[in-house]
């Protein structure tokens, strides 16, 4: 793919909000639950952690708060092995770092999450906390709507920093990722259409695409409308049946070259935690284009690292390749396969 740079000292840098993620326990509700379990999660950050540990070399680009919060984001982060080059860190005083709540759902209780992110150090960055060898230094710039809903601010940043990428030759993806409690679909429409033109690699759900950018067709003349009317060069759209909480059906399809690619669904995945599921299959896609594979070996990483993403608990895809290329091989495999790995 002509489009990305052949080397560089990073194959993705990523930029987002790194939060603190408290789970309730064994299917509670965040309302009962007395206790709850920390992690960390951001979407930019899952993205760049999953395509990491199946081998590329990743950065991510954030804020966080310099205290006892921050240090153990910052130490998950490299525990994702993805490089703190690009943290900067928050010394003022309202320093904080965004949380999210969540609880895992049992038919027909719906999973649930509940934000509390306004105002975190993530929001102050500014261009200039952030080294201007940057732009030379990726192959490829990851970024989710997300981060342009969090704060205006925060928005500005981001934008200048597409562009910067762009004007160097690095390859833009971006991932649409809408979130209702963020922002108005009026409002992130009006935004995230501005960003296409910059996108070479695009996520974009069917819902999102019908509902929040009110595009309309079959699906297959919405996706290739993204590239006819933007330029974009390849479209990416997750097709996920959910069944009930606990049991999803998962594939997708994407548009490249005048061509779209299909691969046959992961039937009856055993959900154990679907957050980030999305998010590796951004990871598994991005992966497989940087590592010089075809299109459809991108599109089989991405199906297979979202599958057993739901099956893991936290946001993280904590995948190797070895372990991703065994489950392509048994996804495609016909007649008896063994029940376990040894």
């Amino acid at each position: 793919m002509d489009f990305i740079k052949p080397k560089a000292d990073f194959d993705l840098i990523s930029f987002g909000e790194v939060m603190l993620r408290l789970s309730a326990p064994n299917k509670d509700k965040i309302s009962q639950s007395e206790t709850f379990e920390k992690n960390c999660g951001g979407s930019e950050f899952n993205v760049a952690s999953g395509a990491a540990n199946l081998g590329i070399r990743a950065a991510i680009v954030t804020k966080l708060p310099k205290n006892k919060l921050g240090h153990f984001i910052s130490r998950r982060i490299r525990y994702g092995n993805v490089s703190d080059d690009y943290v900067v860190w928050d010394y003022s005083d309202s320093k904080r770092l965004g949380i999210y709540f969540y609880e895992s759902g049992v038919y027909p209780r719906k999973s649930a999450v509940v934000y509390d992110r306004a105002g975190a150090s993530v929001c102050s960055l500014k261009l200039s906390e952030i080294p201007d060898d940057i732009y030379s230094k990726t192959r490829m710039f990851h970024i989710s709507s997300i981060s342009l809903a969090l704060d205006p601010y925060l928005r500005e940043t981001a934008l200048e920093m597409i562009k910067q990428m762009k004007k160097t030759g690095v390859a833009i993806s971006f991932d649409v990722n809408y979130r209702a409690a963020l922002w108005s679909e009026e409002e992130a429409k009006a935004i995230i259409e501005k960003i296409f033109p910059y996108v070479d690699i695009l996520f974009v759900s069917e819902e999102t695409s019908r509902r929040m950018l009110a595009r309309s067709g079959t699906l297959d003349e919405i996706m290739k409308g993204y590239a006819d009317d933007y330029g974009c060069k390849i479209v990416a759209t997750t097709r996920r049946e959910v069944v009930s909480p606990i049991k999803h059906n998962f594939g997708s399809r994407i548009y490249y070259d005048g061509k779209f690619y299909e691969e046959p669904h992961y039937m009856g995945i055993e959900v154990i935690d679907r957050v980030g599921s999305g998010d590796a299959y951004v990871a598994g896609v991005l992966y497989g284009i940087l590592s010089g594979g075809d299109i459809e070996k991108a599109m089989a990483y991405g199906n297979a690292l979202s599958a057993i993403k739901n099956t893991v608990l936290g946001d993280m895809s904590v995948s190797s390749i070895d372990e991703v290329e065994t489950v392509i091989k048994s996804h495609n495999a016909t007649g008896h396969q063994d029940e376990m790995t040894r």
